[in-house]
């Protein structure tokens, strides 16, 4: 590792940051969404009918508390594209360091729900085709929520997950105690959106079972990706309105930048922080 590089990850780590190249936040993007789509999304699968809703809700909570406890200070514990997106949107992280971030959490998802299929495959009885815990609407919401409905609450459900993580991470990452409100927020709107669309609020979490159940819920899969997407933007502008931010609009896109914060230069640049993240 050169001198400049192993420079610029001190720099990041030591104000809240990750560098771009960091190896150990990528693989820990990728291990955390692998756990949280393999025990998370498993307790709908081979639980569901023993816990119910609530205990469902609760596993999708109580994973992700742990994993922040434990992957948070590497990564910040995002796991989730829609949250990536919120950070990349407020400044936080440059567009290339968003998208290996995004690879992460895809590649994580995916070998998690392939090995949630193995273990499924062994139970008698259980159902994988258009269900294996994937979102939909419609009639296959088990409130039979029509399409307008379920995106509406994708993105207001989203929006208060992603809002919650960029309230209380120190620029991307966090620290012992932020995973206890992220944790109880995944875990609060899990129970609202449970019933109604299966509470997607991660991209990531809804491809990875979509490819393995098939059929409609491979249909109907764009909705639960462009909504918490949508919900996230919203985030990051309620968020500028509620909190204090030092972080410019795509801050690492110098000329867009200048045109949304009605100013020529960037912040960061100018100070010598890191490309990776804003201070």
């Amino acid at each position: 590792m050169s001198a400049e590089t192993s420079a610029k990850t001190t720099a990041d780590a030591s104000a809240g940051g990750v560098g771009e190249h960091d190896p150990r936040a990528l693989a820990a993007e990728a291990v955390g969404t692998l756990v949280l789509v393999f025990f998370a999304v498993g307790s709908a699968v081979l639980a569901g009918e023993f816990i119910g809703s609530l205990g469902i809700a609760l596993t999708f909570g109580f994973a992700l508390l742990g994993l922040t406890y434990v992957l948070g200070p590497i990564s910040g514990a995002q796991f989730n594209p829609a949250v990536t997106l919120g950070m990349l949107l407020s400044g936080r992280m440059s567009p290339r360091a968003a998208c290996w971030y995004w690879l992460a959490q895809v590649v994580g998802a995916i070998v998690g729900a392939a090995l949630l299929f193995l273990v499924a495959h062994q139970v008698p009885g259980i159902r994988t085709g258009e269900a294996f815990g994937s979102n939909g609407y419609g009639h296959r919401s088990a409130v039979g929520l029509s399409i307008a409905g379920s995106f509406v609450t994708e993105v207001m459900l989203t929006a208060l997950l992603v809002f919650v993580y960029l309230s209380v991470a120190r620029r991307i990452t966090l620290g012992s105690l932020d995973g206890l409100p992220i944790g109880l927020t995944l875990a609060a709107v899990s129970l609202v959106g449970i019933p109604l669309t299966g509470a997607s609020v991660n991209p990531a979490r809804s491809i990875a079972p979509a490819l393995f159940a098939g059929g409609d819920a491979l249909i109907q899969l764009w909705l639960f990706v462009l909504a918490p997407l949508v919900g996230a933007a919203i985030a990051v502008l309620v968020h500028r309105f509620t909190h204090a931010e030092p972080h410019d609009w795509f801050a690492d896109i110098p000329w867009l930048s200048s045109k949304l914060n009605g100013k020529g230069g960037h912040r960061g640049k100018a100070s010598g922080e890191a490309p990776g993240a804003s201070r």
